[in-house]
C-alpha cells in the first residue's frame, strides 16, 4: 500500500498480478468484519495515477 487519501487506498504491484491482487484486496477488505450492511469495496486499475482518477 502507497497512500491513504480520505476514503481510497492506493496500492503498487508488477502488471503481471495486478488483477489477482486487486481481486484478493477486495475480497479482504469486504470480509473484515461481519456488518449488519454489506461492505461494498469498488477497485481499479490503471497505469498511473492520473489514469485512474
Amino acid at each position: 500500500m502507497l497512500l491513504q487519501i480520505h476514503d481510497e487506498l492506493v496500492f503498487e504491484s508488477p502488471k503481471p498480478v495486478a488483477e489477482d491482487a486487486m481481486k484478493l484486496i477486495v475480497q479482504r477488505m469486504e470480509s473484515a468484519m461481519e456488518l449488519d450492511v454489506p461492505l461494498v469495496v469498488e477497485a481499479s486499475a490503471s497505469g498511473n495515477w492520473f489514469e485512474g482518477k
